[in-house]
């Protein structure tokens, strides 16, 4: 399994993985609203010269297979950045077949390179398989509200 960024030729991919994850939310109960992104937000957000987000793809030899989307936070207390995780999504044909574990192990050189404190995400609870992955990552929910769970990992 191969990690790597996205670039502008991939904002029509981008969009295809938040679709497939806005999905995935939906039949979780956890997203019932409509989605308001389009292609030419993700091109103006993602890839101008400070982008908002960036964007990992998990890929196999014949194509993409996951994606995460993530941003810096900064800690004025801490003095340190953070990542958040966005979206976290792998097609159902491949998981538990590394991509998740792939796309995480990568956040966490990123964090590592850029001397941040941890990674932190939420996730919904009814969303099991999910929390068995991050737990076996090492990641801790700090908190639930409902179905919503917030984890942090410091790898």
């Amino acid at each position: 399994m191969k990690v790597r960024s996205a670039n502008p030729d991939d904002v029509s991919l981008i969009f295809s993985f938040i679709n497939k994850k806005a999905e995935f939310d939906r039949n979780l109960g956890a997203f019932t609203g409509e989605l308001q992104v389009s292609e030419e937000k993700i091109r103006k957000t993602l890839f101008r010269a400070v982008p908002f987000s960036y964007v990992l793809f998990a890929e196999t030899s014949e194509c993409e297979v996951g994606f995460a989307l993530y941003g810096f936070r900064y800690s004025s207390f801490a003095g340190q950045p953070s990542i958040w995780l966005d979206d976290l999504y792998v097609d159902e044909q491949i998981r538990s077949q590394g991509a998740g574990a792939a796309l995480m192990n990568h956040l966490a050189e990123i964090a590592k390179k850029n001397d941040c404190s941890h990674l932190a995400w939420n996730a919904d609870a009814r969303n099991l398989r999910g929390l068995n992955f991050y737990h076996r990552l090492g990641a801790k929910i700090t908190e639930q509200k409902g179905n919503r769970c917030f984890l942090m990992w410091i790898p």
